[in-house]
């Protein structure tokens, strides 16, 4: 799946990766951004859905391959509602409908359906396998049957909303927008599916030096934290990035954003800045 080599860096590579990031930060979502005109249509990397079919007999073991998700779900939530405080009419307290893109096993999906002020959640996944597991593990609690749908499908393939009772109030994208080829394109095909006054929220990575080092040379080669081949650099994107794409155009308001830090041993935690070094929380409301 990655482009950078699945064996540990030599010095040679890193120096060249130093002397290099500046630069490729400048260009690199630029060149996302336009590939779109290539004329692709799914959103979908097959490559990084095998790779995620086979991790999927782990996703629900909290020690498993899917760790680090298992400890980041409080955190998911947490700056949801930290995004519902901002808006200025409040949230409602009951009824609202969740659209989670790549929900994988139903790691957030689950823990959303059982939540009092949720109705529904529709949770879409293009990997056969992982979705198996995630509506096995759902088939466990059986007051989730009413609240939660698995979709073997990508945003592409979902019915175009015709109207409000079509969209969400929260859209959710954790973990997958480092996994799309062309992020520009897809974010345009998720935006339909935002009611006015809604969410898209997203987790993802900042690309630079520091976010090299640590998910792939650290975390992927030497502490093996995450399986080899989860992430690839290259398809990282800046948090200003993302605000430029959505403030480019009239249409989205109110952006927040959460640095956050994983320490072993403690899990994640929020820290103020460290949106610019590595992993962050990133959220949108469409203008009512």
């Amino acid at each position: 799946m990655a482009t950078i080599p699945r064996t540990t860096p030599s010095i040679r590579s890193l120096n060249l990766l130093l002397r290099t990031a500046p630069r490729f930060a400048q260009t690199q979502y630029r060149r996302h951004t336009t590939a779109s005109a290539s004329g692709a249509k799914s959103s979908v990397n097959p490559e990084e859905v095998s790779h995620f079919n086979a991790l999927a007999s782990t996703w629900w073991d909290p020690h498993g391959s899917s760790r680090l998700l298992h400890l980041m779900n409080p955190l998911r939530h947490d700056f949801i509602r930290t995004c519902h405080a901002s808006q200025p009419t409040p949230v409602a307290k009951e009824g609202l409908r969740y659209l989670d893109i790549g929900c994988g096993g139903g790691i957030f999906a689950e823990s959303a359906a059982r939540l009092g002020s949720v109705k529904s959640v529709t949770a879409v996944d293009p990997s056969p396998e992982v979705l198996a597991v995630a509506k096995a593990h759902a088939r466990q609690d059986p007051g989730l049957a009413a609240k939660l749908t698995y979709l073997n499908v990508s945003v592409e393939g979902l019915p175009a909303p015709k109207g409000l009772q079509d969209q969400y109030d929260v859209l959710s994208l954790f973990e997958v927008i480092e996994h799309i080829t062309h992020p520009a394109q897809f974010l345009d095909a998720c935006t339909p599916f935002v009611k006015p006054g809604g969410w898209i929220i997203m987790s993802t990575i900042a690309r630079t030096w520091t976010s090299w080092v640590t998910t792939k040379l650290v975390a992927e080669d030497i502490a093996g934290i995450v399986p080899r081949g989860t992430h690839d650099w290259e398809k990282y994107i800046n948090e200003d990035e993302l605000r430029g794409h959505f403030l480019k155009e009239r249409g989205w308001n109110s952006p927040r954003v959460m640095g956050v830090v994983y320490v072993p041993g403690l899990g994640w935690k929020e820290i103020s800045g460290s949106e610019k070094l590595g992993n962050y929380f990133f959220g949108i409301r469409k203008d009512e």
